[in-house]
């Protein structure tokens, strides 16, 4: 099965972005190591990380829009549900066992990564509900 072009070019993107991730992060974690900025330039070398994760929902979003075959829009689009229900219902929960001085402080951007994660077990559950069909 050929890959369609709007996937072919969702893969170039993302690899992309997420080689400028690697170095926006590192390059972020190094600055900060070895000659702490100050100032707005603190600031924006902190952010620094986040934008090519910006990025990725981006190219998510450009894929759902270039992707032709709306049987499988539909299948990505579903994924990203449960990745979002998924990454709300456990931030949530993890909120009030903070709250309530029963769980440790997590960093908030650990729930991109629980997103990331969402997006496999949207795949998963893809998975399954495509064979209950067939069956």
């Amino acid at each position: 099965m050929a890959v369609p072009p709007e996937m072919k070019r969702y893969t170039r993107r993302l690899i992309a972005t997420m080689a400028l991730y690697g170095v926006a992060l590192v390059g972020a974690n190094m600055w900060f190591r070895y000659a702490p900025p100050s100032g707005l330039l603190a600031y924006f070398v902190a952010i620094l990380p986040a934008l090519p994760i910006m990025g990725v929902f981006v190219i998510i979003g450009r894929l759902l829009l270039e992707m032709r075959d709306e049987y499988v829009r539909m299948l990505l689009v579903r994924q990203s549900l449960v990745a979002t229900g998924l990454t709300l219902s456990i931030t949530t929960a993890w909120g009030f066992l903070e709250g309530f001085h029963l769980a440790p402080h997590a960093q908030g951007y650990y729930a991109a990564t629980i997103w990331f994660a969402g997006l496999g077990v949207g795949g998963c559950v893809n998975a399954i509900l495509e064979r209950r069909a067939r069956a």
